[in-house]
């Protein structure tokens, strides 16, 4: 009973109207612009960083209430469009804001969490996704914490299914992660502390030890 208490929680951010819309399209798809309602969902995610970590699980609310009620996807295709476009143009979004490109691959990251077709992630998110990250890894994003922090959270979210999906890219990734590991200068201690975190979390099969979990999270909290 607690998901549509949630699901209510993340629609209270927007105004009162845009919250209307979004209860509508939870409960009767049918009866609102879909097209409308994702590039809401998208424009408030690369602004909101609570709900860019939150919106794949509304997003995937919608999915299945379309498909029951219709037996079709205009929501997940025009999602997906404008995530394709704000894709295409990450570049300049990372230069205008470095919050919003941060938000951005929060939530593609978060659409490929949840997102399912015959109960596997979406192939045609794979290399977005992978790209985003590989752009995380570069010794420029690594001087940025914020960067950092999001390169790691990502990988504990998704890098297993990533991995599972196209291995290749992940030892390239992880390549990058160890040289800007090793980076002379440029890094802060809590960004070598994060990365190094996240090399032996992939090295333990995608899991966190005791001992690693004492160790990083009590450096963390001194």
């Amino acid at each position: 009973m607690g998901e549509p208490g949630r699901e209510e929680y993340k629609i209270q951010c927007f105004d009162e109207e845009t919250q209307q819309l979004l209860k509508t399209a939870l409960k009767d798809p049918g009866a609102v612009d879909l097209e409308k309602v994702a590039n809401v969902i998208v424009d408030h995610s690369l602004q909101d960083s609570v709900f860019s970590k939150e919106a794949g699980r509304m997003c995937y609310a919608i999915i299945q209430a379309e498909s029951k009620q219709a037996g079709q996807s205009v929501f997940r295709r025009g999602l997906l469009n404008r995530l394709q476009q704000e894709y295409q143009t990450r570049e300049q979004l990372r230069a205008r804001s470095l919050q919003g490109w941060v938000c951005y691959v929060t939530f593609i990251c978060n659409i490929f969490d949840y997102l399912r077709v015959n109960n596997m992630p979406m192939m045609a998110l794979v290399n977005p996704v992978y790209d985003c990250l590989f752009r995380l890894a570069q010794p420029d994003s690594l001087s940025k914490e914020e960067e950092v922090d999001c390169l790691v959270l990502q990988l504990h979210r998704v890098g297993e299914q990533l991995e599972k999906m196209n291995g290749q890219r992940m030892d390239e990734l992880f390549v990058l992660i160890r040289d800007g590991f090793l980076l002379p200068a440029g890094l802060s201690s809590l960004a070598q502390l994060l990365l190094l975190e996240i090399i032996e979390f992939r090295a333990a099969g995608w899991k966190t030890t005791p001992a690693a979990h004492k160790y990083y999270y009590s450096e963390l909290s001194d």
